[in-house]
């Protein structure tokens, strides 16, 4: 799979003076990310879910039940939208709707596969543990039958800024 580029289908951004183009501070913000808010769409009505995720610089990675309204949807529409934020404070105005948030965001487009190769999946979860815990798991057979992997592949990404240095 080529490198994702900032090349984006939702668009041209409007605020031409807020959009980050350099691909390693868009990296750098899904890297440092906790949270990832995934954008999914079954007969034309769309479903938001955040999730605790991880990347390894071409691909996003979480994991779920094996059943459940996001894998149900993803089986039947694997075209996916995804929403990392890095949040850091209201900018305060005398206005009331002049208030703005003081963050970088990274958005984009990929295609869910779903992982059933043991040691990808394997891999997947350990990146995904390494973000929250220093600490090594043995993950049991049992476990990893009941657990899916979704390995997102990114097709385009943008990325905004507003009120950093």
């Amino acid at each position: 799979m080529p490198h994702p580029t900032t090349t984006h289908p939702h668009g041209p951004m409007r605020r031409k003076d807020r959009e980050i183009t350099d691909r390693a501070a868009i990296d750098d913000i899904i890297r440092n990310g906790r949270v990832m808010h995934l954008g999914l769409c079954q007969d034309n009505v769309p479903f938001v879910v955040p999730l605790f995720y991880a990347y390894d610089g071409q691909c996003l990675y979480f994991h779920s039940a094996r059943a459940g309204t996001k894998i149900g949807i993803m089986k039947k529409n694997p075209v996916v939208c995804f929403e990392i934020l890095d949040f850091q404070g209201i900018i305060d105005d005398d206005a009331p709707c002049d208030f703005e948030a003081r963050h970088r965001t990274a958005i984009g487009l990929g295609t869910a596969v779903f992982l059933e190769d043991e040691t990808e999946k394997i891999a997947a979860l350990n990146l995904i543990v390494a973000r929250f815990s220093a600490r090594s798991f043995v993950f049991p057979k049992t476990k990893l039958g009941g657990t899916t992997v979704v390995k997102i592949e990114i097709t385009s990404v943008k990325g905004k800024t507003h009120g950093l240095s």
